[in-house]
């Protein structure tokens, strides 16, 4: 659990110049290496990111915007400095639940029209899905309130699709400065973090970039490394950070991507703030994915391209107490919590769920 705010704004300020320094140590970049041993890759791209066109039980006219009833407005930006809290957020563990060339967000009502999905999450998740068929429906994550659909394009070693084992480490975090001003999700909201079009230098310049794709030694790289240690204990890891700031009109956006917006960094500070024209302050989520591939790594691609074309997407449907209650207690509260709402390091702060995951 290594992402602070600090650490974001860093993030926000330097990945323009973090290229130049890619080989240094022991690094390895996914670009020096010869690309030809991948034809596969390109011959697996799905959608492009369209703009909605179909009407949807949450989208009745079809033209991309679904408002927030009601609204949020008159919030101001949060410039205000907290008590110092290294961490502040909770974990949402999430296994795999299915693989389908759905999805909701972009192709909504349009069964196949995607590439390949990993989900996460909501177990009934397709491409009919709206809020009131996720909201209450079963999950593969830990606290059953989390009906919540995650997903991200499926990953392949040649034609074998590999998915991740066991619960998936998806945080919610700070992405501001004041920890204090994060509130909960609105029910409904969904966002596509990332592009499958997106080249390799965007997808390095990204906000939401952390480490990029790691194993054994091999960390940063913008494409999946030549290859990875052979042995059990070695996995393939990507980080992706969401943006955290909500514009408080709309769920959902044409692009899926314009009602949100990541943090900015206080002029003379180093400290994180939403913009004005975003200025209510959400979780800011992290996917944590590790997959079971290791050794030569030629064959790997993901459903949508190159390992640069990594992207996910996020639809809300937490039962609004249970998620309240974690996000006042760990979040608000200045916490590292685990599933649960309980910080190791803070036994005393008590926890919020249950040994079951839910709220008493």
């Amino acid at each position: 659990m290594r992402s602070t705010p600090r650490r974001l704004s860093l993030l926000l300020v330097s990945t323009a110049l973090v290229a130049g320094a890619l080989g240094i140590g022991t690094m390895t970049r996914a670009t020096d290496r010869d690309t030809a041993t991948r034809p596969a890759a390109v011959q697996h791209v799905g959608h492009q990111m369209a703009a909605s066109t179909m009407a949807s039980g949450d989208d009745a006219d079809g033209d991309g915007y679904i408002p927030a009833v009601p609204p949020v407005t008159g919030v101001t930006p949060s410039t205000a400095v907290p008590p110092p809290a290294y961490h502040h957020e909770f974990q949402a563990g999430c296994a795999v639940s299915h693989t389908a060339g759905d999805d909701p967000i972009v192709y909504p009502g349009q069964f196949g029209k995607s590439h390949d999905h990993t989900f996460m999450g909501n177990t009934s998740t397709n491409a009919a899905s709206v809020t009131a068929s996720l909201y209450g429906g079963a999950t593969t994550c830990k606290a059953p309130a989390d009906a919540s659909a995650y997903w991200m394009p499926s990953l392949y070693k040649g034609d074998q699709k590999i998915l991740p084992v066991g619960p998936q480490v998806i945080y919610y975090k700070a992405g501001v400065t004041d920890y204090r001003s994060v509130r909960p999700f609105p029910k409904g909201l969904r966002f596509v973090v990332g592009s499958p079009t997106q080249t390799e230098q965007e997808f390095r310049a990204h906000k939401g970039f952390v480490e990029g794709w790691e194993c054994g030694d091999s960390f940063f790289n913008t494409d999946f490394p030549a290859s990875c240690p052979s042995r059990p204990d070695v996995q393939l890891n990507l980080r992706m950070q969401a943006p955290s700031c909500w514009n408080g009109l709309h769920l959902d956006t044409p692009d899926h991507k314009s009602h949100m917006a990541y943090p900015v960094v206080k002029p003379g500070t180093n400290d994180n703030m939403c913009p004005a024209s975003h200025p209510v302050a959400l979780p800011m989520i992290e996917f944590k994915m590790a997959w079971p591939v290791n050794g030569d790594m030629s064959q790997v691609r993901l459903a949508s391209g190159r390992g640069y074309s990594f992207h996910y997407d996020f639809f809300n449907a937490w039962e609004e107490r249970t998620l309240k209650a974690l996000v006042d207690h760990c979040i608000n509260g200045g916490l590292q919590c685990d599933t649960r709402g309980f910080d190791l390091y803070r036994p005393e702060r008590g926890q919020v769920l249950n040994d079951d995951h839910i709220l008493p």
